[in-house]
């Protein structure tokens, strides 16, 4: 019984582009704040305008 063995070596670039298609990054799901309308990561304090949950847990100073 034989085993398949390479002819040749397989080139960086070869092996590297059967390998990216796994190792692609997926997008962020993205939520819309009930309260600014903001897109945010779901269970995610509102970096806007800090509610979540329909309470304030971060009070936003507006003196910019």
């Amino acid at each position: 019984m034989t085993v398949a063995v390479p002819k040749k070596k397989t080139s960086q670039a070869r092996r590297d582009k059967r390998r990216s298609s796994t190792w692609k990054l997926k997008t962020p799901n993205l939520v819309k704040c009930p309260n600014c309308g903001a897109l945010i990561k779901p269970h995610q304090v509102c970096p806007e305008c800090g509610m979540y949950d329909g309470k304030t847990i971060v009070v936003k100073d507006d003196k910019e």
